[in-house]
């Protein structure tokens, strides 16, 4: 049945490769870029204009940045950890990975990791059709400690404090991502006078 194929409205960024396997040839992706029913936003991914489910710029994250991982601030704020409101995703990369395009929305605040920090702490969120890696809290809280100059001090602090409330925190998996991203001192320090 060619010439049937319908995009689902629940998925929002498409991969060329993901389309192919729908059963899209690049004429029909090419016709519905020009029917405005799918959005070109680089040589790889296009986004879904008719989309009717829960908005989240963290789905951007993979099409603009490949191995692209949800970190820092905007992890926090994904796990209810701060207040604070960051002006654009965090995302994590691989430290020799490439960006080819960025958007000029969301906007997106790339880090290069090494490929230990990089690996550690990954977790694939689903949302419906929808899918983004973040780090997983514990990961989220040693990075924002090892990166506390750039974060912020009060961010930091608030980020942890809100944290050790937590009933779901896993003190052990904090410790020991401490000690493997070399930060587990300055976290003891934290934790220290926090507890």
């Amino acid at each position: 049945m060619a010439g049937t194929e319908v995009l689902p409205e629940d998925q929002k960024i498409f991969s060329m490769q993901e389309l192919k396997s729908r059963g899209f040839s690049q004429y029909k992706v090419s016709k519905l870029v020009s029917e405005g029913k799918l959005i070109k936003l680089n040589k790889s991914y296009y986004e879904n204009a008719e989309y009717c489910g829960e908005e989240s710029d963290f789905y951007y994250a993979e099409a603009y940045a490949p191995k692209g991982v949800i970190c820092l601030l905007s992890a926090a704020v994904y796990y209810h950890l701060t207040t604070f409101v960051p002006d654009a995703v965090d995302v994590a990369i691989p430290r020799k990975a490439k960006i080819s395009t960025m958007p000029e929305w969301p906007q997106m605040n790339v880090h290069h990791y090494t490929d230990d920090r990089h690996e550690l702490g990954v977790t694939t969120v689903r949302e419906g059709k929808n899918e983004f890696q973040i780090y997983d809290m514990e990961k989220t809280v040693v990075d924002i400690v090892f990166y506390r100059e750039k974060v912020g001090i009060e961010e930091t602090r608030e980020i942890l404090v809100t944290y050790l409330q937590r009933k779901d925190r896993n003190l052990n998996r904090l410790l020991k991502y401490a000690e493997l991203m070399k930060c587990d001192k300055a976290m003891r320090q934290y934790l220290e006078v926090l507890i």
